[in-house]
């Protein structure tokens, strides 16, 4: 009742137009709804929108609500027409343009009927069977969310992101279990239920930037258990990326002030610590730090001192913490920022930054078998978590193998070796490794890439289920071997790490 009135409030505040109201609010419940906002989205809407009405879940158990804001385009046609012949597309056609993605979604939210929810970008699609996987999770375990695997699609190739949601196959687990599980939070590859949504009156705040990260947060914190899997859900659209590049120069600082409504929300909920300080963790090191500094824009401009003095404004919110926000980052490199900062020394933050970006091979040095990269200009050692080096390689009965070193405090931690596609992330070979006594031999036999397409790859060493580091090779020299049908050449990358191309 409270989110019908809520619904109500906002129509009358903007306005909407519900097509076949009566239709849509007559409509038994299906298990899933997927929610769509909409603008100016023609280029790509009809991938989209098929990509839903063609999944193995079936049409009969999914409730499909588009909810056009504004668009000045031939988006609103193509509504009328998928409506028009899809009984199970609901369109729903904003007056005026909101400003925010997060408006309608919460339009949707508020209209949707079924068990779960989940999102789709207009621009992206689903894999054929997505929403049947993640489903059939839900069903199985009772969970309250899951999340599966995204693909990033550009022009030049496909890669996996946000590896910590679907590197291993969990199921039931505390979501803060999970390192990392708060980065990443767009609204792709997830579903949850509509009961915990509505129950809790979780709503996208309606700002330009940072309103999914505040909405899945709050997910998962009223999420008791979840799940991940391994399998392919959501295809991300990056094809228009030079053009996204661009405009997220443009909007940094509106991006950072965004950020700061999320701390701010945030720092006044009354949370366990430790849930709290993952949550800030978040925003601080990847939203305020990172993402602030690494962008093109910076390196580029004279205005320098705008990004210090929103970085200032930031940390002033730290103030209120009572422990060292810093000391909770998870790159070492930020906590040497945050340092450089505090002691106004800006230049050689500058040039940490542009050292860290331009310089491909970078000396590293040992210290008590922990290993740390040399930044020789300001003389600081900057710790590694994990290093990994060739001693010696050859090939050996069809087999190539690699002694290696490996370096850092966390040697249990390492998994496997991991060979993927640079071009297509979903081209990957798992082997196994064990490391003893800072030492272990990688065996890569030719049969286990019998089944990959002729490419180029990277080879990493896993470690903490999805974090890698590529191998480095000091040896220029390649190893070619044959296995009778195609050539397989391990040789060393411009950035001094072991790649392998088959040709």
């Amino acid at each position: 009742m409270k989110r019908m009135k809520w619904i109500q409030k906002k129509q009358k505040n903007r306005g909407f137009t519900i097509l076949e109201a009566n239709r849509v609010h007559e409509r038994e419940p299906k298990l899933v709804t997927v929610i769509t906002p909409v603008y100016n989205a023609e280029r790509y809407l009809r991938k989209t929108i098929d990509s839903v009405l063609k999944q193995s879940l079936g049409k009969d158990k999914i409730d499909y609500i588009l909810v056009d804001d504004g668009s000045t385009d031939r988006s609103r046609e193509l509504l009328l027409e998928y409506s028009t012949d899809h009984d199970n597309i609901i369109s729903v056609f904003l007056n005026k343009n909101s400003g925010t993605p997060g408006y309608p979604r919460n339009i949707a939210i508020g209209l949707a009927k079924s068990k779960y929810i989940t999102f789709l970008d207009a621009d992206d699609w689903l894999e054929p069977t997505g929403l049947e996987t993640l489903a059939g999770i839900l069903e199985e375990t009772g969970d309250d969310y899951v999340v599966g695997k995204t693909i990033k699609v550009k022009e030049n190739g496909m890669s996996v992101i946000a590896e910590h949601e679907s590197c291993k196959d969990r199921r039931s687990v505390c979501p803060f279990s999970i390192p990392h599980m708060l980065h990443h939070l767009g609204p792709r590859a997830r579903m949850m239920k509509t009961e915990l949504v509505k129950q809790h009156e979780i709503q996208f705040p309606e700002m330009k930037f940072a309103e999914d990260k505040q909405f899945f947060i709050e997910v998962l914190l009223h999420s008791q258990t979840i799940s991940t899997t391994t399998k392919p859900i959501y295809y991300l659209n990056r094809f228009d990326n030079e053009k996204t590049r661009l405009t997220n120069q443009t909007n940094i600082m509106q991006k950072t002030n965004c950020n700061l409504k999320v701390i701010h929300y945030f720092l006044t909920k009354n949370l366990p610590a430790h849930k709290k300080k993952m949550i800030l963790n978040r925003l601080y090191e990847y939203d305020a730090i990172t993402r602030l500094f690494t962008t093109p824009h910076f390196k580029k401009t004279r205005l320098k001192p705008v990004y210090y003095y929103k970085l200032g404004q930031v940390l002033k919110t730290t103030k209120q913490l009572d422990y060292e926000f810093s000391e909770e980052f998870l790159q070492p490199l930020n906590k040497q920022v945050i340092q450089l900062f505090r002691e106004k020394k800006y230049r050689q933050l500058e040039k940490l930054y542009a050292w860290e970006g331009n310089e491909k091979i970078k000396e590293v040095r040992i210290i008590d078998n922990l290993p740390y990269k040399v930044f020789s200009e300001a003389n600081l050692l900057i710790r590694l978590a994990l290093f990994v080096m060739v001693k010696e390689d050859s090939f050996r009965e069809q087999s190539y193998c690699l002694q290696i070193d490996v370096f850092g405090d966390g040697l249990e931690s390492v998994n496997d070796v991991l060979i993927r596609d640079t071009k297509n992330g979903l081209n990957e070979v798992i082997l196994p490794l064990e490391i003893t006594n800072g030492s272990g031999v990688v065996e890569i036999p030719l049969e286990s890439l019998s089944n990959l397409p002729p490419s180029t790859y990277s080879i990493f060493i896993r470690y903490q289920d999805y974090l890698k580091t590529n191998i480095r090779r000091t040896i220029a020299k390649a190893n070619r071997c044959s296995d009778g049908k195609r050539e397989y050449v391990f040789f060393r990358t411009t950035y001094g790490n072991i790649g392998l191309k088959i040709n």
